[in-house]
């Protein structure tokens, strides 16, 4: 099992704080910098890993995120799976400045992004961008002596704009650039690139593209369920997606249908467009822990169903079914279970079963477990207190290899 990466560097204003941060593309190959091939491949790793895989509050805290784009990311509607009031928008130095990407640029500042131009120099031609579209200019001063800049300053001056000196790499360089009449900053001189990295816990590939099939062809939302369950890591996925991409956020999550609806199909399918995109084609079907999350999900599904818990709780079996998956997590992630659940969302019941071991469906997974490891007497014994025969319990736990591995 591999890992994901995410570089961060800080920016941050005249008072030396922290206001935002850039989001850098790293890869298991050249973690401690970028090396890109694909500029679509590498901007969607880097936003994939940022709120499926870490989230949000973990990769940025409360400050924005900056996402470099190239013009075919920039163009796409699937961008817009970004949360305008978390993330900003910046334009690459190859982007050519077209009335398209003008167009563009307006239409997505309109939806409360911020948008910068990187590597930028002062250019006539791109005026219309300074002139309330463009919230950032990033100016590279490596090279660059205090005449250049001043001049920069100046021909910058008469626009709302932002100017960020990049590669800020001694105390000497930012007091000049802040006495010149710099906003931000960024460079060594405040802080490395960080990296950031998380045990890599990826889906089959198979999985997500019939789920963009389903989409394409708006299959009936009962089959995407279906399909999503097909690959634990994605249903953990989108747990995590859908608090990073939905703000203020009061509803407990209680099934993947449930997280399907908070999100909506549109951002769904923009997701999908991502991870088609961030894919690598490796696939996780030799990886034992994606079986046994399988195999424990349809366990604790089946299991809920033989007890009062469904005339109680409609959701019941759905909740059975998360608490398998995310149960094993522990394992996956080498993280305190109170660090992986802390961001999703989940009922008071599904956390005190996955923190505590208690409630309904804490007893349950106690008994999964105890049947996993043939602790078969401890085992009968919370049957007896259950009154759950054990013949129901074996055709549950038949019915979730049968399902895992078509038996």
């Amino acid at each position: 099992m591999g890992q994901h990466f995410i570089g961060r560097q800080a920016i941050v204003s005249k008072a030396e704080e922290i206001v935002a941060y850039e989001l850098l593309f790293r890869s298991s190959e050249a973690p401690d910098h970028a090396e890109i091939q694909d500029d679509i491949s590498a901007t969607s790793n880097t936003i994939m890993n940022t709120i499926s895989c870490f989230g949000t509050q973990a990769a940025m805290g409360r400050h924005r995120g900056f996402i470099n784009v190239d013009a075919d990311l920039l163009m796409s509607d699937t961008l817009e799976i970004l949360p305008p009031e978390r993330f900003g928008i910046e334009l690459l130095e190859t982007v050519a400045i077209t009335p398209d990407v003008i167009g563009r640029c307006r239409e997505l500042r309109a939806k409360g992004y911020l948008l910068a131009l990187d590597d930028h120099t002062y250019d006539p031609r791109c005026r219309e961008l300074y002139d309330g579209v463009v919230n950032v200019i990033k100016i590279d001063i490596t090279g660059v002596d205090s005449a250049g800049m001043a001049l920069l300053v100046e021909q910058f001056r008469p626009y709302p704009v932002k100017l960020l000196a990049e590669k800020v790499d001694s105390r000497e360089r930012y007091l000049e650039c802040n006495r010149l009449g710099f906003d931000l900053f960024q460079g060594y001189t405040f802080s490395q690139p960080a990296v950031m990295k998380k045990r890599r816990w990826d889906g089959s590939s198979a999985v997500i593209f019939k789920l963009m099939q389903q989409l394409t062809a708006e299959a009936e939302l009962e089959d995407m369920e279906q399909t999503i369950k097909q690959s634990p890591p994605l249903v953990y996925k989108l747990l995590v997606l859908v608090n990073s991409i939905s703000l203020g956020l009061r509803a407990k999550v209680v099934s993947i249908r449930h997280a399907v609806m908070m999100i909506g199909l549109h951002q769904l399918k923009r997701w999908v467009q991502l991870a088609i995109f961030a894919t690598d084609g490796e696939s996780c079907l030799d990886d034992p822990a994606v079986d046994l999350a399988a195999v424990r999900a349809v366990f604790m599904e089946e299991l809920v169903k033989l007890t009062p818990l469904v005339r109680r709780n409609r959701h019941a079996a759905d909740e059975g079914y998360m608490i398998g998956i995310l149960s094993i997590l522990t394992a996956v992630f080498d993280l305190p279970m109170e660090e992986i659940v802390a961001n999703l969302h989940l009922s008071d019941e599904v956390l005190d079963a996955l923190l505590n071991r208690e409630g309904d469906f804490g007893v349950l997974l106690s008994l999964v477990e105890q049947i996993e490891n043939l602790e078969f007497e401890r085992a009968a014994e919370r049957l007896e207190v259950l009154g759950i025969p054990l013949m129901a319990v074996l055709n549950c736990q038949k019915t979730a290899y049968s399902w895992r591995f078509g038996l």
